[in-house]
């Protein structure tokens, strides 16, 4: 087998994705057999400047090329040989946010991150004028906000992009994005696979009165389904990525896709009626729908599918920072009395302590706000942990109340679409950092969305594997096959994974939750907004 994978290498019959995650940036190289068969990674952290959750060009630039070293010195320790061809590459990246440039390239203001929440006025104001619902971390968001606030560089804006269509951009020269990371940009008509049309025309008069020399749909990347071309890796881009001089130029790059995109796909999750949840840093929820919602709602955004389906899609912008907060506190303190616990083994003794804990938490409550969440319209991160006298405080109780209040959020928007839309979900696929643990989160999910939850044995290599997909679904797809045939006949076919039913008790307890998390949270939020 090493020697077959040998040969795919020399002879780049391989697909790598690269995603840049909120706290790791992650490459997956598969083979044929779409496999992993090595694997880099680099951490990098956000960081708040000026009130604005941001990462440096610099962070970006050294995070790159960090993880692509990672990767191929780990083809070089496993296989004996340098990762010198490639069959197909593709980047991913955080959705949304704000990436500005002008003519000659140069970034006009920092990164603005989906993590903000700074667009408030603009996504109202959006939303009543195209009937359609604008979320704050939304590039059309951060681009009229910009507008409104008189901010001196729009002017200037000559290219509008997300993080993975800017690392596309510089390593193959072109302007494009996926149409599953465009939706994050600006509203999608499915029909057209394309910008809609009816929309970019009403934001071209909402402007009209400011004279900018550029109009909407010449500011932003063009827009590509899955499967189509979108460039190749220029000898500029190559030594971008790879400083060494070892990795060869000419590449075929597939359209860059947004974390939505990639988990939808490394879920089997991209067919109508079948939805995703993917928790780590923020969570959020996907579904694939058969048919129109019938309003617009602001706690559902509607994305797409990276080959242009529609997709209702329940975002919370936190779910494991505060938890994972907590989790670091134990670990500190394990270590005072010379206990040196590794991360995974603590969040497995932690995790599972949680499910001895009772149904309901026992009365604790927790907001795990580490940033602003508006889908409870709370603006800046404010974290907080509260109880009652008389509520049983014990360890069990303390985690079980963190990972209730990591779903707490994403159960709001659920509702919306199980409950008032009637929306029929087949299969719920979990993946992302939460499920690392066995068990435990996938169960706690299961109870809070009362539907059976799978998670498959590829769960843990994430977005860059599903990144990694897309890129071999560019050179390897039939004639007409669609990405859900692709996906269903020559990746999953034969794979296995664990599905949890929900149990009655774990219902019936976070409900009891919820109540809690919702009655106090008018006087919980006046106590957070106080603290500002």
């Amino acid at each position: 087998m090493s020697e077959d994978i040998r040969k795919a290498i020399e002879t780049g019959s391989t697909a790598l994705g690269i995603e840049f995650g909120s706290t790791r940036i992650k490459a997956v190289l598969v083979d044929k057999s779409h496999q992993p068969i090595a694997m880099g990674a680099y951490d990098w952290e956000n960081r708040l400047e000026n009130n604005i959750w941001t990462y440096s060009l610099e962070d970006i630039w050294k995070g790159l090329k960090g993880c692509y070293q990672s990767l191929a010195k780990d083809v070089r320790e496993k296989y004996g040989v340098a990762l010198k061809k490639l069959g197909s590459l593709g980047f991913s990246g955080m959705m949304h946010g704000y990436m500005a440039f002008d003519k000659e390239g140069e970034l006009l203001v920092p990164f603005r991150t989906w993590r903000n929440t700074m667009t408030e006025e603009a996504c109202k104001k959006l939303t009543a004028a195209f009937d359609f619902n604008i979320p704050q971390r939304w590039s059309i968001a951060h681009l009229y906000q910009a507008i409104l606030k008189g901010e001196e560089h729009v002017d200037r804006i000559d290219y509008l992009t997300t993080l993975a269509g800017y690392i596309h951009w510089k390593l193959s020269g072109k302007r494009v994005l996926g149409v599953g990371e465009a939706s994050g940009m600006f509203p999608i008509d499915s029909g057209t696979c394309d910008y809609h049309e009816k929309m970019l025309e009403q934001f071209d008069r909402l402007i009209s009165d400011k004279g900018f020399a550029w109009n909407i749909r010449g500011i932003l990347p063009k827009v590509l389904c899955a499967g189509e071309n979108a460039g190749y890796l220029t000898e500029e881009g190559a030594r971008l990525l790879d400083p060494s001089g070892v990795l060869e130029p000419g590449v075929p790059m597939c359209p860059p896709e947004g974390d939505a995109g990639t988990g939808m796909t490394a879920t089997n999750s991209v067919a109508v009626r079948t939805g995703n949840v993917s928790a780590g840093t923020s969570i959020f929820a996907m579904v694939v729908l058969e048919k129109p919602l019938t309003k617009v709602y602001e706690e559902i955004d509607m994305v797409t599918t990276p080959d242009g389906m529609p997709v209702a899609m329940v975002h919370c912008n936190n779910c494991t920072s505060d938890l994972n907060a907590w989790v670091n506190l134990f670990q500190e303190f394990a270590g005072l009395f010379g206990i040196k616990a590794a991360p995974g083994e603590l969040f497995t003794a932690l995790y599972g302590e949680a499910l001895k804990g009772d149904a309901d938490c026992g009365g604790l409550l927790s907001y795990n706000y580490y940033s602003g969440e508006p889908i409870t319209g709370v603006d800046e991160g404010r974290p907080l942990f509260v109880r009652t006298p008389d509520a049983k405080f014990t360890l069990a109780n303390f985690m079980r109340t963190h990972l209730y209040s990591a779903l707490a959020t994403l159960k709001i928007g659920m509702d919306i679409l199980l409950d008032k839309e009637k929306v029929t979900v087949d299969s719920l696929m979990g993946h992302g950092g939460l499920f690392k643990t066995p068990v435990v989160g996938q169960r706690l999910l299961a109870g809070a969305m009362g539907a059976p939850v799978t998670v498959m044995d590829t769960a843990s290599e994430g977005g860059a594997w599903g990144m990694a997909l897309l890129a071999a679904y560019l050179w390897e797809k039939e004639e007409g096959q669609s990405l859900s045939q692709y996906l269903q006949t020559q990746v999953f076919a034969g794979w296995s994974g664990s599905t949890i039913e929900p149990e009655e008790a774990d219902g019936t307890g976070f409900e009891k939750f919820m109540e809690r998390y919702l009655g106090a949270f008018g006087a919980e939020k006046a106590a957070v907004e106080g603290l500002v």
